[in-house]
């Protein structure tokens, strides 16, 4: 006013930082002035333009004065058209950019001291989990999501592959962790893509190999390339933050390491989730890589496996390693037949004798089902409520009706699965046939097939050589455990 100059347009972007070159408003000022809808751009400071160096450089000096636009800070006295101000202008966008790196440092070091703490900083807890209402840097089990991981974790025990859990909870209509969250009104800071909310392998490899569920806390997976980038790069495990015991497990630790080994020997195969009996133990004798399968599926002609070494298959056009192929089948059979021998000169029929199952769902079921029971009896004292809340006149008509639909509705599911794990439970009491193990302790004496338990307790390692051209020979070494 005492300048008597007209305002174009007031640019604000409230809460947002000086050093977000992101901010709406202010890339619609920049594209008004690109325009040249005005003539001069009147801030409070120098920082409320820019916290960031470059961009004053590249628009206060460079591109303002080939536009035409003159650049005022009224507090720092900062004005393109006074010659000899340039140099203040550059000092203070020093000082602003000095004032960010000594904040973005200052934050870093109190959330690398809470994660040392053993205190929560996500902005979204993982599935399973939910934050403590008293305590946000706290994580309280969230019981229905938490026994959906331990029967993750118990078919991964099973030896079913990470798509074949995805189908078995796709099939049983169960919401994976986004849209789960989305039906309760929980913030997971992922949009809800249009997979009808379905699982899939990624996710079950992701709660498998999480060692929050045993009540670890692990934080500082990833960090910022700098305060100045939004980019996040991934650090190497060995400088990611663990403190023990910080909320209640989930899953138990002796579980978590029996997991953590099948899926270190688990590989993939056809697409069926299962892993052919030698997986993870074959090596390359020169570079030493784990040998990689491939199947020959041309059209007319059966379907043969090969392993492979997988440093050549995956260096591109410059081989660093040769490829050692040999087919699966045979080299299966022949460490068949040297694990045969030995069984058979050590084991006789008459003294061998089977170990009762190891019932390792059992006590996941049971947990499962008191949990299911606890949540049914809350189900039932909330209609109850309900009711009583329709009868006092709290509740309107179509409220209740609405509110009592989707209760009934949850309660059904419940009383579903718990009838589901009762059958399961029953299932497991009945008493083992005792002709039937003993005839199953015969064939497996015979060892016409040898179960990956058997190879994976027995074999250290085997060792495929590169294959001679004129002889046609190729070097196996097996390295045993005993």
């Amino acid at each position: 006013m005492e300048r008597g100059w007209e305002i174009y347009h007031i640019y604000c972007d409230e809460d947002r930082s000086g050093a977000d070159s992101l901010r709406p408003d202010f890339n619609r000022m920049i594209e008004a002035a690109r325009k040249k809808k005005f003539q001069i751009v009147l801030c409070k400071s120098q920082s409320r333009f820019t916290r960031d160096m470059e961009l004053v450089e590249k628009y206060i000096h460079g591109l303002f004065p080939v536009w035409g636009i003159r650049f005022i800070a009224v507090a720092d006295s900062a004005d393109t058209e006074v010659k000899g101000n340039k140099k203040a202008r550059q000092i203070n966008g020093l000082v602003n950019e000095w004032y960010l790196e000594d904040l973005s440092e200052n934050i870093r070091m109190v959330f690398d001291m809470k994660r040392r703490q053993g205190q929560y900083i996500g902005g979204f807890p993982i599935y399973g989990y939910q934050k403590d209402p008293r305590d946000h840097n706290h994580l309280v089990v969230e019981p229905e999501a938490a026994e959906i991981i331990r029967r993750i974790f118990r078919w991964s025990l099973e030896g079913r592959g990470k798509q074949e859990i995805a189908r078995l909870l796709n099939d049983q209509g169960i919401p994976n962790p986004t849209r789960y969250k989305a039906e309760r009104g929980w913030a997971s800071g992922h949009p809800v893509s249009n997979n009808h909310g379905l699982w899939n392998k990624t996710t079950i490899w992701r709660i498998l190999r999480n060692e929050m569920y045993t009540g670890v806390m692990v934080q500082g997976r990833r960090k910022k390339v700098s305060y100045k980038s939004k980019t996040l790069i991934d650090l190497p495990e060995e400088q990611w933050v663990r403190v023990e015991g910080t909320h209640e497990a989930i899953i138990d630790r002796e579980l978590f390491e029996k997991v953590q080994r099948g899926l270190r020997l688990r590989a993939k195969t056809d697409g069926t989730g299962e892993a052919h009996v030698l997986s993870g133990l074959v090596k390359c004798m020169d570079c030493g890589s784990t040998m990689s399968k491939t199947t020959n599926c041309q059209q007319g002609r059966p379907r043969i496996s090969y392993l492979r070494c997988k440093l050549y298959a995956d260096s591109g056009e410059e081989k660093l390693c040769t490829r050692h192929s040999i087919r699966l089948d045979r080299l299966i059979e022949l460490v068949s037949e040297r694990i045969r021998r030995y069984v058979q000169s050590c084991c006789k029929a008459e003294e061998f004798h089977l170990p009762p199952p190891e019932d390792t769902g059992r006590e996941a079921l049971e947990q499962e089902q008191r949990s299911l029971a606890a949540q049914l009896e809350k189900r039932s004292q909330a209609l109850k409520n309900l009711y009583l809340d329709k009868v006092s006149g709290v509740l309107r008509e179509d409220q209740f009706i609405e509110l009592n639909r989707d209760f009934l509705a949850e309660k059904s599911r419940l009383e579903e699965r718990l009838a589901q794990v009762g059958r399961e439970l029953r299932e497991r009491a009945e008493p083992p046939d005792q002709a039937a193990r003993m005839e199953q302790e015969k064939e497996l004496l015979k060892l016409e097939t040898i179960p990956r338990e058997l190879v994976v307790a027995l074999v250290e390692k085997i060792e495929v050589g590169e294959r001679d051209r004129e002889s046609g020979r190729q070097e196996v070494r097996i390295t045993w455990k005993f």
